[in-house]
């Protein structure tokens, strides 16, 4: 397993809980149905689990442990949802008889496993024939931003360095169709959608989690305590993020792939 680089610091859970079909599996709707059954990978804080809910006839959510699950699991709770079942898996050898769901997704995670082709070849065997296979994933070495602020420029290089060596791949985006070849679909269909930051609201909200996350979350923890970058330095990222944040010049964009993909 490769090792989470985002943690899950109330910043990294501020910008998860944010995600919605809408805005995060648009391109996986017209395949949902009333009386499917779907796996959710990775269901982080819960809050794409619980629309998928209100879509499908059950969703199992799994994580990588009972202390991440627990987020998924109190959001079901706290909006009375009860077609949520919930499971701690690897996604790398899902505990999952074959061909047991019509749907199967995972939203971010790929670029944080260890083997993305295996966890595919794993989506792909939980799957019902004729099944769905969907993933979507950022890619970082897409990232553009105005103002070009140089600590920014230093952000996506300092994540992108921590992100691989915990054995991810932060580029997943656009790598997501050969992964997915590589791992035996022959029916795939490979999409592209992104998020957009411009407005004051959206520019507070971004920057401001960004801000607070190179200082407070895992990653900054990983940055210090490997020597590649001092807490001076984070600080001065972070300050630029605000400065960002304030510019009613500033526009960020988060480029994503997706693929649709046949079991």
């Amino acid at each position: 397993m490769a090792t989470y680089t985002h943690g899950h610091h109330e910043s990294v859970l501020r910008s998860h809980s944010n995600r919605t079909i809408a805005n995060s599996a648009e391109y996986l709707r017209p395949h949902l149905h009333t009386d499917a059954r779907l796996l959710d990978v990775g269901a982080g804080p819960g809050t794409i689990t619980m629309d998928f809910a209100a879509n499908v006839a059950l969703v199992t959510a799994t994580e990588i442990g009972d202390a991440e699950l627990a987020l998924s699991r109190a959001l079901a709770a706290d909006r009375g949802i009860q077609n949520v079942d919930f499971a701690v898996e690897d996604v790398h050898a899902l505990s999952f008889a074959d061909d047991s769901f019509d749907v199967v997704h995972a939203h971010q995670v790929l670029q944080h496993v260890a083997d993305p082709v295996r966890a595919l070849r794993e989506m792909r065997r939980v799957a019902k024939p004729g099944g769905v296979v969907a993933a979507r994933d950022a890619d970082y070495a897409g990232f553009h931003w105005f103002p070009l602020l140089p600590e920014l420029d230093e952000w996506l290089r300092l994540y992108r360095e921590a992100a691989r060596a915990n054995g991810g791949e932060p580029d997943a985006g656009r790598r997501l169709l050969s992964w997915a070849r590589a791992a035996g679909f022959e029916e795939v269909t490979a999409t592209a959608s992104t998020w957009c930051y411009a407005t004051p609201e959206e520019r507070a909200w971004w920057g401001g989690m960004w801000a607070d996350r190179i200082l407070d979350s895992a990653l900054a923890r990983q940055l210090v305590d490997a020597n590649v970058a001092t807490r001076a330095e984070l600080q001065g990222i972070s300050d630029a993020w605000r400065a960002w944040a304030d510019d009613g010049d500033g526009w960020f964009l988060v480029p994503h792939g997706e693929i649709i993909a046949r079991a």
